[in-house]
């Protein structure tokens, strides 16, 4: 009997394996959010890391991570590294293409609590006096992100948070004219 079942649990285990492995190596996550906000005051939100913790969900996850900047305060060549707690983790995103109004692409490297490198971009698509912000990290899956992903839905969740993020710089991008127009 108790053979039988460390079999079965073999087999089990085996065929758990060999599902994770046959997962795909690459992964994409994608989350689109419309505002009225100008493409212009949701791109100066991406573009300057500086701003980042008043729109980036993970910035609430843990209030006492510590970042660091280098390289310009915005655009081509800017730095944030962060260090944090388990939620957050530690890494470094680098901005490597900035268009203006149009595109944000960053190179993100995870340290903890797993080591990966991804790519995030940011997009930006005028269309009437509506902006179109679609946010998408794309990278490879080592083993390991495969099994974990056959348990968890990934894309469910870190696209909530995505849709978070994106709430959150739709409503600072919408306030930035009105504060403006409230100093003038």
């Amino acid at each position: 009997m108790i053979i039988n079942i460390l079999i079965a649990v073999a087999v089990i285990v085996a065929l758990y394996l060999i599902i994770a492995a046959l997962q795909p190596s690459e992964f994409t996550i994608t989350r689109s959010a419309t505002t009225s906000a100008p493409a212009e005051a949701v791109f100066a939100q991406v573009n300057d890391f500086h701003k980042w913790e008043a729109w980036s969900p993970w910035a609430k996850l843990d209030p006492n991570a510590r970042n660091s900047y280098e390289g310009p305060a915005a655009g081509v060549g800017a730095v944030c590294s962060w260090s944090g707690n388990m939620q957050v983790g530690q890494g470094r995103m680098t901005i490597v293409e900035s268009r203006q109004n149009e595109s944000i692409r960053l190179n993100l490297d995870f340290v903890k609590p797993m080591k990966a490198h991804n790519i995030a971009e940011f997009t930006f698509k005028t269309a009437g006096n509506q902006t179109k912000i679609t946010w998408t990290m794309s990278g490879k899956k080592c083993f390991m992100g495969k099994a974990f992903g056959l348990l968890m839905n990934c894309d469910k969740m870190v696209g909530s948070m995505f849709e978070k993020g994106l709430a959150g710089m739709k409503s600072l991008a919408e306030a930035a004219p009105m504060e403006t127009a409230a100093r003038k």
